[in-house]
């Protein structure tokens, strides 16, 4: 009889920030200090700024400060669909929604700049990606009206990817139910909206669900 091999120990997920663009320099001081503080309980891995979509103004001046809180705590800093404003901003990479977005920004961000993909309608979606060259794939991220898929299907692409595939996957969590959910599956990161920062120690334990 061969003896079972035991599984080693599950690395608990970290953390993927979503943070949407502040409406003014104050605003975006104000998120930088609420992220460093954060920082210093939660493993925060990246962080995703995220512009508005249309806005008239240069961002520069709103983001820099969060740009530098990330770096400050450890967590890559990326650009959401922007990889020219991520260089501009000495940011670490751009997430790009779609294979073929990500494909057009490769150029712009290698060798040394992350390029990540979201916005992964399909499973060859995803596939196509990593083929590309993806750093990691995202499932689950609401879109710019704020839809995203039903939540079984997150869970269930993030399951299949953990199983077969190498390069990283980010799982989007709307709740801190969803976050135990994808913590338990496998997903190497848990990607959520900066707001759900407030509820640290409830997060936290969320993570560990996956280690019980």
């Amino acid at each position: 009889m061969v003896r079972p091999v035991q599984e080693p120990a599950r690395t608990l997920p970290r953390l993927y920030v979503l943070v949407a663009a502040p409406g003014d320099a104050a605003g975006g001081e104000a998120a930088a200090t609420a992220l460093r503080s954060a920082g210093e309980t939660l493993d925060i891995a990246a962080v995703l700024l995220r512009p508005e979509a249309g806005a008239d103004d240069k961002p520069s001046n709103r983001l820099r400060p969060l740009v530098a809180a990330s770096h400050a705590i450890g967590a890559a800093c990326l650009i959401e669909a922007n990889a020219a404003l991520a260089l501009a901003l000495e940011a670490d990479g751009a997430h790009l929604d779609g294979p073929v977005a990500l494909k057009g920004a490769l150029a712009a961000l290698r060798p040394n700049g992350i390029a990540g993909a979201g916005g992964l309608r399909t499973k060859h979606d995803a596939m196509t990606a990593a083929e590309a060259g993806a750093d990691y794939v995202m499932f689950g991220e609401p879109d710019a009206q704020g839809r995203r898929p039903p939540f079984e299907t997150t869970l269930e692409r993030t399951d299949w990817w953990v199983q077969l595939f190498e390069p990283p996957c980010v799982a989007y969590a709307g709740s801190l139910d969803e976050v135990q959910a994808l913590a338990i599956a496998g997903a190497d990161f848990i990607a959520i909206e900066h707001t759900l920062l407030a509820e640290r120690a409830a997060l936290a334990e969320a993570l560990a669900g996956a280690s019980a």
